[in-house]
């Protein structure tokens, strides 16, 4: 029996079909593509743990390969000397689109109408500096700010809140330049703020005073960033 061949027409039209599926890629990679330059030109500022995101995520997709960002490094190690310290009560890490914030109780960090580190302070911010020190972390800047609550202060070293705010970050500026963190002199800076920036109200609606607010209103944040983020 004969067998019928394939008319070489047809074997060409469905090699053509099989070889298009590449158009499917092409177009995601094109996307891809389109859409980074959409959001570097639509940025009003350099947000570089965006920035590294979007670069993470393209090398995923078109390069098929893992990034690891520096500020996701950072955070992670943060995050494990707050656990080897035993400090979660004491010390919040979170991230956001400008890096990463340290969260500090000043109850933990401070004695009463104090800017004097108290031994948990020391050894946690000695661990931190030793990670602010390393290389690949050279390119971030450190920016911390006092906050306190709304109860009036009047000693002869903090005649308000506002001096005791600045005084407290201005330790532990201070303590990380004793660690050398701060080989650049444009690094670091601190920032009072006095009671001016409370996360939770001091008092309820009759006025009557919150304590479990106020003391989380007293704290010191220390913003670690990207050099240009900002």
């Amino acid at each position: 029996m004969t067998r019928r061949r394939r008319s070489p027409l047809l074997e060409k039209k469905k090699q053509e079909e099989i070889s298009e599926d590449w158009l499917a890629t092409y177009a995601d990679a094109i996307t891809l593509l389109m859409a980074f330059f959409i959001m570097l030109v639509s940025f009003s500022k350099i947000e570089l743990p965006v920035f590294e995101k979007i670069q993470a995520g393209i090398a995923q997709n078109l390069g098929k390969r893992s990034v690891v960002r520096p500020t996701e490094i950072l955070e992670t190690d943060l995050k494990d000397v707050v656990f080897n310290l035993a400090l979660d009560k004491s010390v919040h890490v979170t991230t956001d689109d400008e890096g990463i914030m340290l969260e500090l109780a000043s109850g933990s960090f401070f004695q009463s109408g104090s800017a004097d580190l108290t031994r948990d302070a020391v050894l946690f911010l000695k661990d931190v500096g030793d990670l602010l020190k390393q290389p690949r972390y050279m390119g971030f800047q450190i920016e911390v700010k006092g906050h306190t609550d709304d109860t009036p202060i009047n000693t002869p070293r903090f005649p308000s809140n506002w001096e005791l705010a600045a005084g407290r970050a201005i330790a532990v500026v201070r303590f990380f330049g004793a660690l050398n963190v701060d080989p650049q002199s444009d690094r670091m800076r601190a920032i009072s703020y006095g009671d001016t920036m409370p996360k939770l109200p001091n008092e309820d609606d009759q006025g009557n005073p919150i304590p479990e607010n106020r003391e989380a209103n007293r704290r010191v944040e220390v913003r670690i960033f990207p050099k240009f983020s900002r």
